[in-house]
């Protein structure tokens, strides 16, 4: 149901506007409600960047959506690319802001890793994003014009949102681009090959269930106890881990959906056979779920955060396993290309 979001008469960014919000908006402005279909195919087809290369609508109209649904300017400031083909794209805004998403090329994927705030603030000890804290909120068009400058460069086939930002912290805005992204008049890109990334803000899990949506589900975890995941991720002291597993559990049993926990491995930190087999514990007690091992990728402000050896996450990977854990080993991507999370935007901050 068109809940007319953007109320009234006041300049609307015409990429935070829903497909069957179109219609409605335009009738209550006293324009062609008809000429939704036409904007939408401009917009979501022809993927123009600007109204005057909508020529199937009239040139007046053009003006007017000019005016009253302006598209967002958002540019690419830098670009950083790796050796293995991932590309990080630096996208600035007008108020002078920038966020960082990343393109991962795969066997028959494309994966873009979107932001959702300029920044964040928690403050996870292996995050660049957050060693700045956090600016502000982007909105559902800034969303949504990461998406659409990144296809630019080929066909997006998976989106993470687990780039800079806490995606609970900015929930509303995120959701909505999201299901705009998602929307069968818009970009139509499947639920199940869109994943959103929290660090466990719990309020967040109970709301993601209620929209009835099959987007994925991923949740950083990165230490098997309270005492070493509070001294990583911060969030910890406020949801702690049996809070937290509890209502991933909950999320599971009322989605059906299985929830995948974020262990990013870090030498001599997290990464000992003790920390191995607590993990299993602690994920056993999710009815469905599944661990993507992820080997640190190092970053400037955490000198003394090194990777693991190759020994050590077979170790790790093997413990999981013999506990009938589904597990991946993820492979860093993208380190000479400063992928790690906030790097990008660090360099190009005074």
């Amino acid at each position: 149901m068109c809940a007319l979001w953007y109320n009234t008469l006041t300049m609307t960014k015409a990429w935070s506007i829903l497909p069957d919000e179109w219609k409605p908006i335009l009738k209550e402005r006293g324009l062609r409600p008809f000429r939704a279909d036409q904007i939408l195919q401009s917009l979501y087809r022809d993927y123009i960047d600007d109204w005057d290369s909508a020529t199937t609508l009239p040139k007046d109209f053009r003006e007017t959506l000019k005016t009253e649904f302006p598209l967002t300017n958002a540019k690419i400031l830098d670009t950083s690319r790796s050796e293995d083909g991932t590309t990080k794209l630096l996208v600035g805004f007008d108020d002078g802001n920038s966020v960082e998403t990343v393109l991962i090329p795969a066997t028959g994927r494309f994966t873009q890793c979107i932001s959702t705030q300029v920044g964040c603030a928690m403050g996870c000890a292996f995050c660049a994003s957050g060693s700045r804290g956090v600016v502000r909120s982007l909105t559902a068009d800034e969303i949504v014009a990461q998406y659409l400058l990144a296809r630019k460069f080929g066909e997006i086939t998976n989106i993470v949102v687990m780039g800079m930002g806490e995606p609970f912290a900015n929930y509303d805005e995120t959701m909505r681009a999201l299901k705009l992204i998602n929307a069968g008049k818009g970009p139509n890109l499947g639920a199940r090959h869109i994943t959103i990334s929290t660090c466990g803000i719990v309020p967040g899990f109970e709301r993601l269930a209620a929209e009835g949506i099959q987007f994925e589900l991923s949740v950083s975890l990165h230490a098997p106890n309270d005492a070493l995941r509070s001294e990583l991720m911060p969030v910890n002291r406020r949801w702690p881990i049996d809070e937290l597993l509890q209502a991933c559990a909950d999320y599971t049993r009322k989605t059906k959906r299985i929830i995948t926990f974020e262990y990013t491995v870090i030498k001599g930190v997290n990464d000992s056979r003790a920390n191995a087999e607590e993990l299993a514990r602690q994920v056993k007690r999710v009815p469905m779920a599944k661990v993507n091992l992820i080997p640190l990728s190092p970053v400037s402000h955490r000198p003394d955060f090194k990777t693991p050896d190759e020994k050590t996450l077979l170790m790790f990977l093997d413990v999981l396993m013999k506990n009938k854990i589904q597990t991946m080993l993820r492979r860093s991507r993208g380190k000479d290309a400063n992928a790690a999370c906030g790097q990008l935007r660090l360099r190009n901050l005074p």
